[in-house]
């Protein structure tokens, strides 16, 4: 399915988009749910550029607000959880589709003349009037240097330190398939500018709550191996044991595609609404994309989600069997 003609305009809109935020009186940014360090790297990056373009950034809104492990981010005390107001743009950032960017998307689409996507998502809808939509970008993040590079903004430190935590944290450290030598390129003009790739590395992948560790610890006995797929459940049971606020496998995903064995990697998690919410993560030569967008979600070729109804049982009997098929389908990239 994720080979079917995109939605959204093929070539990047960097004119319009530049005409758009350079007019507007009041621009709201948003982000998807859950947000990772790609989805909140793009939102601050963009709007510290766009603020020292002159452009008049009214408010920046993520469902929930900033994740602790990045309240280090330059700009991240300026998160709201919640509009308010009217806007003359709404600017949607690491969202594949409409459902993805939460309430604060469900706000903002309805209190803004004019919509611009900016997405790096195969499966993206579509949706808006501006598309700055390029899959063959490694993160959201680097869209938008690109685009504050077209437009000669000057990669301060503020800007930089966000836009860099994206490309490091969506390539997992330069580590996934997609990454080239333009990608390293990206980076290092970023930390010419002043973001510290070690200091990045350190507060994003080398960091994990201790509350994280106890949920792995109850949670990977339980861990499944079959036909190269690995999988692991995540209840409401182990989130509160665990003492952890809300939903959450805290990477166990991307640990658990490390075995040898195994070539995809699932974890379902337990909503408090019922519903489950699934990861996938697969090795270079099995693609978990499709697998993804036919469920409802999207992603990449190699991590990707959904949400499904629950319950888990049934949402294991329906995911597993598509797997099953895109192992099969698939084949390993390195002997």
């Amino acid at each position: 399915m994720t080979d079917a003609a995109p939605r959204y305009a093929t070539t990047p809109q960097w004119d319009q988009a530049t005409a758009a935020v350079d007019s507007a009186a009041s621009i709201l940014l948003v982000t998807h749910v859950s947000p990772d360090g790609d989805a909140i790297g793009s939102l601050l990056g963009l709007a510290n550029g766009l603020r020292q373009r002159g452009c008049q950034v009214s408010q920046l809104v993520v469902d929930g607000g900033v994740p602790d492990y990045l309240a280090f981010l330059p700009g991240a005390d300026t998160v709201r959880s919640a509009a308010s107001g009217d806007f003359d743009l709404l600017i949607s950032l690491d969202s594949s589709d409409e459902e993805r960017s939460g309430d604060a998307g469900v706000y903002g689409r309805a209190h803004s003349s004019q919509v611009m996507n900016i997405d790096h998502h195969v499966t993206n809808t579509g949706f808006g009037t501006i598309h700055l939509v390029l899959p063959t970008a490694v993160s959201t993040t680097e869209i938008v240097q690109r685009w504050l590079e077209q437009i000669n903004q000057p990669l301060t430190s503020e800007i930089a330190v966000p836009l860099l935590t994206g490309l490091i944290t969506d390539t997992i450290g330069f580590r996934t398939s997609n990454v080239t030598g333009e990608t390293l390129t990206l980076a290092q003009r970023l930390m010419d500018a002043g973001a510290s790739l070690n200091e990045i590395m350190q507060r994003t992948l080398s960091s994990k709550k201790y509350a994280v560790m106890k949920l792995w610890g109850g949670v990977l006995p339980s861990t499944q191996l079959e036909d190269g797929i690995i999988s692991a459940v995540i209840t409401q049971e182990d989130v509160k044991r665990a003492g952890l606020p809300e939903i959450t496998d805290g990477g166990l995903v991307e640990f658990l595609v490390t075995a040898n064995e195994a070539q995809i990697a699932v974890v379902f998690k337990e909503k408090d609404d019922g519903r489950i919410e699934v990861g996938f993560r697969s090795k270079p030569g099995y693609e978990v994309g499709g697998v993804a967008f036919s469920l409802g979600g999207g992603g990449h070729k190699q991590a990707s989600g959904a949400t499904i109804p629950g319950p888990l049982e049934a949402a294991r009997a329906r995911v597993l069997p598509l797997l099953r098929s895109a192992y099969q389908q698939g084949k390993p990239a390195f002997s």
